[in-house]
Order: C-alpha cells, then sequence, then structure tokens
C-alpha cells in the first residue's frame, strides 16, 4: 500500500509499505534520477519470502512532494528519519542505493542509527562520487558539473546518456524506456541540486566512522557511476563490514544480477 509522510509543514513524502505484517523489515532508499520503483525486482519477489519491504521516494522524485529547497544530505536523511518515526519502525535493515546509500550513511551518523540493526550498502555514492585531493578514486569533477549543465539545458538526452551507463548486463529498449521514465518523473531542480550535493558533500569521510552496525556492501566492479574502488574505501571506512563483488555488473546491479543480489541481502538480513 502506498501513502504519504508529512515530513516539514508544506513537504509530503511518498512511501510504499508492502507486507506490513512482515518478520523483518527493510527500508530501501532509491538512487537518483529514480524513485522507490527501481527497486521492483526486489518488491517483487522478498515479501513472498516473509519481508516487509518500505520504499520511499526521496523529496523531488518520484511521487514526492518537489520543494525548491532541501536537497542536501542532512535534509534528506532528515527526511528517512520523519518516515521512521511515524511508521515507529524498529529494529530494521536499511538499505541504500548510490545516493540513496550516501543518504543512508549520513542518517547513521547525523541520527545516530535510529531504529536501524543493519546497513546494507548498494553501490554507494560514498565517501565520493568525484576525486578529491585526498582521494583519488572517483570520477572527474567535470563528469558531475556536465551532468547538471545537462539536466538544466536538455534533461531528457541527459537521462538517456546516464540509463546508457547505468546498466552492465543487456536491457531491452523497453526496460530502458521504464528507467527513462522514471527520471523524467524527477523535477529538474531536484535532479540538478540533489547531484549538486554529490560536488559539495564532504563529511561522508567522517560518517563512515560513527557506523556501529553490521554494514553489507554490494557493489558491481563494472560500475561506471560509483567506481569500484568506492566500495573498497566503505570497507575500510566501516568497522564490521562485508564487501562483495557483483562480477557481472555495473551501476543497477540489483538488476544485473537480481538474484544474487536478492540473496545475498536476504542472507545478510537473517544471519
Amino acid at each position: 500500500m502506498g501513502y504519504y509522510v508529512r515530513v516539514e509543514p508544506n513537504v509530503k513524502i511518498y512511501v510504499e509499505d508492502l507486507n506490513p505484517e512482515g518478520k523483518k523489515t527493510i527500508l530501501f532508499l532509491h538512487g537518483w534520477p529514480g524513485s522507490h520503483n527501481l527497486f521492483e525486482y526486489q518488491f517483487d519477489e522478498l515479501p513472498k519470502l516473509g519481508y516487509r519491504c518500505i520504499g520511499i521516494d526521496q523529496r523531488g522524485f518520484g511521487q514526492s512532494d518537489k520543494p525548491f529547497t532541501g536537497y542536501d544530505y542532512n535534509r534528506l536523511s532528515d527526511d528517512v528519519r520523519g518516515v521512521v518515526d511515524a511508521l515507529k519502525l524498529k529494529d530494521f535493515t536499511l538499505g541504500g542505493h548510490s545516493t540513496g546509500g550516501a543518504i543512508a550513511i549520513r542518517y547513521m551518523a547525523r541520527h545516530n542509527g535510529y531504529g536501524v540493526s543493519k546497513l546494507a550498502l548498494f553501490a554507494a555514492a560514498a565517501p565520493s562520487v568525484i576525486q578529491r585531493p585526498n582521494f583519488p578514486y572517483g570520477v572527474q569533477k567535470e563528469v558531475v558539473t556536465q551532468i547538471i549543465q545537462g539536466t538544466y539545458n536538455d534533461r531528457p538526452q541527459m537521462l538517456r546518456g546516464f540509463g546508457d551507463i547505468f546498466f552492465f548486463q543487456y536491457i531491452t529498449s523497453s526496460f530502458s524506456d521504464w528507467f527513462f521514465q522514471l527520471g523524467l518523473q524527477a523535477s529538474g531542480w531536484a535532479t540538478a541540486k540533489t547531484a549538486t550535493s554529490w560536488l559539495d558533500e564532504e563529511d561522508l569521510f567522517s560518517d563512515l566512522s560513527k557506523i556501529n552496525v553490521p554494514t553489507l556492501i554490494l557493489h558491481g566492479i563494472h560500475d561506471k557511476v560509483c567506481l569500484f574502488p568506492l566500495a573498497e574505501a566503505q570497507k575500510k571506512g566501516i568497522r564490521n563490514s562485508k564487501l562483495i563483488p557483483f562480477e557481472f555488473s555495473g551501476h543497477g546491479l540489483f538488476y544485473d544480477q537480481k538474484d544474487k543480489f536478492n540473496k545475498e541481502l536476504t542472507r545478510f538480513i537473517d544471519g
């Protein structure tokens, strides 16, 4: 079932809540520029196995409200806290893909992991998407700058280009169109401002050390968006973490190797 949670006086966040009676709860945070629908192939299967699956659309994306401000990681993690409080979630697994992974890490640090018993990072955009003086492992800053400029000048073309590098395995043109439509659901300003956060946010380096729950890191070795060395940096920075490389995946590992993805995630939750 789907419903809205008010996280600010004028901002409502869309929540998809499947199998509310499930034995264990997973809260999914989607990556840029999609929505909770990116996890369709998890939501198809995991409720059958008895899990409660909750997906939220970040502000500006999917079916959530699209205010003009609030796209830094602090505010986005506060939105997650608003949902956690409204649903009275406890002892749940927090899972985040790409930018959703970065938001999950900020949530763990800023909200002291409130309610979270385990953390799962999928191709997470952390500790930095771009190269920095102390971190040579990301993409060049110009790549992100071009995405932002493309968003403001021809967002559909930018989204097409991003979709072309998202998956490693072959996807049908129909699937490509579906992914494209998810990106179009977002507002232009949210798309650009969230991408700008990739440039501005540097606290994720220190955030990693504040995580103190068991952490699973799943990352495709062919990822062209969040390069694989990011996963190795996460493994190094997070105590009690386990990294599982996905040998036949790009950035969209939840689809590229969806059966392996679902298996590793549920094994981690049950372990």
